[in-house]
Parts: C-alpha cells; sequence; structure tokens
C-alpha cells in the first residue's frame, strides 16, 4: 500500500558530493587562499605625498623673521650704565641681516625664497640694504622681489656719520654717489622698485620709532611712486606719516600673505609689526 519511502543508512554530510548540490552566489564564495593582503588602513591614506604649495614658505620666513627681530630687539634696548657705549646703526643692521640668513639656510628656506645683500656701492645706488626674492621653481627667477632699506633713530644715524670709517671714501664709492647724487636714500629705492614693476615692493624697515624705540615696524609698499610724483620731496617724514590713521599693523607672515594672494599688478601698501 502506499509508496514505499527509504531512509539513508549512513550520514549523508560524510559524503563529500552532498554540499556540491548546493549552489552557492559567487559573490558569498569564500576564498580559501593561502596568500593574503591586509587591505590599506585609513591612516595609510594621511601619509600620501604632500603636493607643495605656492605658500608654503610663509611659516618658514615667519620663524626666520622672529628669531632675527628678537635678537635685533635685545640690542635695541641695550642701555650703558654710563652712557658711553651705543650700538651702531651699522652694527643693528648686519645683526638682524646675519640672524635672518642663518636661521633661512638651517630652515633651507634659500632654495625658495632668497636674500641677497647688496654691497655698499649697490647700496649708495640702489637705497636697498638687502632684497628679498620669492623664486619660480622651474626657471630659478624671481617672481617677488622686496626691497628692504632700514631706517634707525636720527641720533644713532648721526653718530654714524660721525665715525664714518676710510672705508666711504673708496674710489667706486664716491663714484656711485655722484651717478646718484640728485636724490636721496628713500627715492633712490623706490626708483629702483619701480623701474622693476608692481611685483617688486620697497619695504622700509623701522628699528624703533620716536613713541616706540624698543620695536621694528615696517611700511612696504609698490606704489610709493605714486606719492614720489606727488610729493616734492620723498623723505623719511613722509614715510612715517603712512603709520598715522592706521587701524591695523600685520605681522610678517600676513605680509606675505597679502602679497602671494593680491591680484597682479593691483597696487598694495601695508604696515607691519615685525617684533
Amino acid at each position: 500500500m502506499g509508496q514505499e519511502i527509504s531512509f539513508p543508512t549512513s550520514n549523508p554530510f560524510n559524503d563529500p558530493t552532498f554540499l556540491s548540490t548546493f549552489k552557492i552566489p559567487s559573490r558569498w564564495q569564500p576564498t580559501f587562499e593561502t596568500k593574503s593582503y591586509p587591505s590599506p588602513s585609513i591612516f595609510a591614506t594621511l601619509r600620501r605625498a604632500r603636493i607643495p604649495k605656492p605658500n608654503d614658505f610663509i611659516p618658514l620666513f615667519g620663524d626666520c623673521i622672529s628669531v632675527a627681530s628678537t635678537r635685533t630687539q635685545e640690542f635695541l634696548v641695550f642701555k650703558d650704565p654710563e652712557n658711553k657705549f651705543h650700538p651702531g646703526s651699522e652694527v643693528l643692521t648686519q645683526i638682524f641681516l646675519m640672524t635672518y640668513i642663518t636661521q633661512s639656510v638651517s630652515l633651507n628656506l634659500i632654495n625658495n625664497f632668497t636674500c641677497t645683500a647688496m654691497t655698499p656701492e649697490q647700496r649708495i645706488l640702489l637705497g636697498a640694504d638687502w632684497v628679498w626674492a620669492l623664486l619660480d621653481k622651474p626657471s630659478k627667477t624671481p617672481k617677488i622681489q622686496i626691497a628692504v632699506q632700514v631706517l634707525h633713530l636720527h641720533e644713532r644715524e648721526e653718530a654714524e656719520d660721525h665715525t664714518c670709517g676710510q672705508e666711504t671714501y673708496r674710489e667706486s664709492m664716491q663714484m656711485a654717489q655722484r651717478a646718484s647724487s640728485n636724490r636721496n636714500m628713500h627715492e633712490k629705492m623706490v626708483d629702483f622698485c619701480t623701474s622693476i614693476g608692481k611685483d617688486c615692493y620697497a619695504l622700509f624697515l623701522f628699528f624703533g620709532k620716536k613713541n616706540d624705540r624698543e620695536n621694528i615696524y615696517g611700511v612696504l609698499s609698490n606704489n610709493f611712486e605714486a606719492a614720489n610724483g606727488k610729493y616734492h620731496r620723498f623723505d623719511r617724514t613722509l614715510i612715517e606719516n603712512f603709520f598715522r590713521g592706521s587701524r591695523y599693523l600685520h605681522t610678517p607672515s600676513g605680509m606675505m600673505h597679502a602679497i602671494i594672494s593680491k591680484r597682479r599688478g593691483d597696487p598694495l601698501t601695508l604696515m607691519i609689526k615685525f617684533s
């Protein structure tokens, strides 16, 4: 009666062909390879090679300026108890420049942002103590230049005039002096920057001011020629007047950010506090 049902006499799971009757979707099939490679962690993606940015040098520049300004400031505030010894203006300029160059070399900044000190003859002709230059990487030609002239307190400059050595009267310096005798040092540097174009900035660096003798300030512009043509004489008093009415003083790093980010050819004038 009815259909006869037979039961397996052995355990089907012991039969190697039993599991083969079930098909597992290919996307679910496990991999039993003996060699496996771990997937990259999230931290591996953070270690990718960093692409240099045009303003990567700015923090290094700011560090060099900070070290040089702090070192120079130590001598700006120096007071001899007997009031017989005062660091000369040329010494202060050299201290700032040597400290800056030493720091820039140690930070490997000079590959992108150079500092060129002027010879005495160049200083007489161009009015600059040194020139900073941001280089175009492929060609190593200057893309942006900043000509710097240091201005000292009047009493330091007067003392320096009375203690000039024989080097001042070298023939080459006399020739340079005659070639540009109709302009003062400030006008010479403005003319130098104007001859290059709007990518060259004049920076007048004050080692102390009347109302603050212990700090370092700067006035930077690529448009001083406008004032040079407007006024009969472009002198120290005119440069100091730029600070009047100025509500904001940039940091050296902020100065460089403003120069890099502005549209090429546009005028730019900034007041900066370096210390």
